[in-house]
């Protein structure tokens, strides 16, 4: 693997970024592994991500303490940063639901790009999803090449001539797809964690729509379910 050959992956701790760095590994890149504690509610999560890193051979992991959590209160504010605000677990939303974190996918996006200049890297991967996503703006196809477009005109490498390339590997996969993809790569699924309201032992709900979706690829990826639950509903 050359040392040459770096790139910049945006790791949450669940299990659609850990396969994208599976991937992104496989693709024989060195990987700078960066995750964010921006006041979600779901912390455990951050754990999880040390442990994948770890495991899956990053070259480092970065955990950047930005929280933006004070900012994302109120009626428009989301689920996943205001505890006034119930995480939904009656089923998956219709439209862009409450758990969606203004601009958080830029913010993260943003902090990698910068990080992957500084690095000398040219590549950046996250686990943008449009098959079984939850209906986020910042996991769209679209989202993702007007990002590219912006990166590209506005850092120093690229105007230089080093053209930055995001990655989605997983884009149109389904949850069964990731599953399959991640097991074959080695991704240990236990040690992830997904759930929008994980306890602090990183034990999920069962309820949540991620929770769901999880689930929901374990059953049609015909594997067991390693997640550890609170609920079994």
């Amino acid at each position: 693997m050359s040392a040459d050959k770096k790139a910049v992956v945006l790791l949450s701790g669940g299990m659609d970024s850990a396969t994208v760095m599976a991937l992104a590994r496989q693709q024989g890149f060195e990987v700078y592994a960066l995750s964010l504690r921006y006041g979600q509610r779901h912390s455990a999560e951050l754990q999880a991500a040390a442990q994948v890193a770890q495991r899956l051979g990053a070259a480092r992991h970065e955990i950047i303490d930005l929280d933006i959590s004070h900012l994302f209160v109120g009626p428009r504010g989301s689920a996943l940063t205001d505890n006034a605000i119930a995480v939904p677990v009656t089923g998956s939303s219709q439209g862009i639901p409450v758990t969606y974190v203004p601009a958080r996918n830029t913010i993260m996006l943003s902090l990698a790009l910068g990080w992957a200049e500084v690095l000398g890297a040219h590549d950046l991967f996250f686990g943008a999803n449009a098959v079984d996503y939850s209906g986020y703006p910042d996991c769209r196809p679209a989202y993702v090449a007007a990002y590219e477009t912006m990166a590209n005109l506005a850092t120093k490498a690229a105007v230089e001539g080093a053209r930055l390339r995001i990655h989605t590997p997983i884009i149109e996969m389904s949850k069964a797809d990731i599953v399959r993809t991640g097991l074959a790569l080695g991704v240990d699924f236990a040690l992830t964690v997904s759930c929008y309201q994980a306890d602090t032992a990183g034990r999920a709900c069962g309820l949540c729509d991620a929770c769901r979706l999880r689930r929901k690829g374990f059953e049609e990826a015909g594997v067991s379910d390693p997640t550890r639950y609170v609920s079994a509903a």
